[in-house]
């Protein structure tokens, strides 16, 4: 399994930043500034996670606050 972060607004400086001024630890962490991502996967939100398979292909999605434990889990079926 890997995360990856994925940063559409402000900056890419303030997305480094944020990152690290709240100790998060992405794997990976990737710029759209042409919000092509959010197009992609229907996103209208912040924040938005979207568990997605191997090809890309969206499994399931949250927007706003969601339960680690039901994305690990399911993650762990994939």
């Amino acid at each position: 399994m890997r995360v990856i972060g994925l940063g559409t607004q402000d900056s890419l400086d303030q997305a480094i930043s944020f990152t690290a001024d709240n100790g998060l630890e992405t794997p990976l962490m990737t710029w759209d500034p042409g919000f092509d991502s959010w197009i992609y996967y229907g996103v209208n939100s912040q924040p938005t996670a979207i568990l997605v398979d191997p090809a890309g292909n969206p499994l399931a999605g949250w927007r706003g606050a969601f339960d680690l434990d039901e994305v690990l889990r399911l993650a762990s079926e994939l």
